[in-house]
């Protein structure tokens, strides 16, 4: 398997087009059984192809803590890699760890200063891109996490539910009380 290309990434089309290049790898099943039973070289390239999708999640969600929350992901996702039972799930299965780690520490960190998004994705104006961060600083972390799992990954409720361990009316009123929330706050 070719070892990760995400350190030349410029932009969220290039990233997205990475992730499915990398999720439709034919051998990525193979290294995941290969890294359950303890080959460090297939750690090592599962590392390189994970841990650019696990800080992006995180950093929108932890804000300044986004790397603190990225490393306990992957912590717990190397750590637990043998309790993985479908190596083809793998990107869901990090996915779910990585959003319930930078939950946890946003609301650990409970930081109620502005931090730097670089990693919030946003076409166009560079003040409109500040403007929007600066919006997500002010949101609770559950409203963060909800919004960056529907609005910025594209994921539908069901979905969404499960990563956050609620039922779907709970993660559909979180939408709407989220959205309204930024919406107060961007007209602030």
């Amino acid at each position: 398997m070719e070892s990760s290309l995400t350190g030349r990434i410029t932009g969220r089309a290039e990233v997205t087009l990475i992730d499915a290049a990398e999720r439709s790898t034919a051998g990525l099943p193979d290294l995941v059984r290969a890294a359950q039973g303890g080959d460090s070289m297939a750690i090592a390239e599962l590392l390189d192809v994970l841990a650019p999708y696990v800080a992006r999640l995180c950093g929108p969600i932890a804000l300044d803590d986004g790397a603190d929350a990225a490393q306990e992901a992957l912590i717990t996702i190397f750590t637990q890699i043998g309790q993985l039972r479908e190596p083809a799930a793998l990107f869901g299965w990090a996915r779910v760890i990585a959003v319930r780690e930078a939950v946890r520490v946003a609301r650990k960190a409970r930081r109620t200063a502005p931090a730097d998004l670089p990693d919030v994705p946003a076409p166009g104006d560079p003040q409109l891109a500040a403007d929007v961060r600066d919006v997500l600083r002010r949101l609770a972390p559950h409203h963060r996490a909800i919004l960056v799992l529907r609005d910025l990954e594209g994921l539908d409720e069901q979905t969404v539910s499960d990563m956050l361990a609620v039922s779907v009316g709970t993660a559909k009123s979180r939408l709407h009380r989220a959205r309204r929330r930024f919406r107060q706050e961007w007209n602030r």
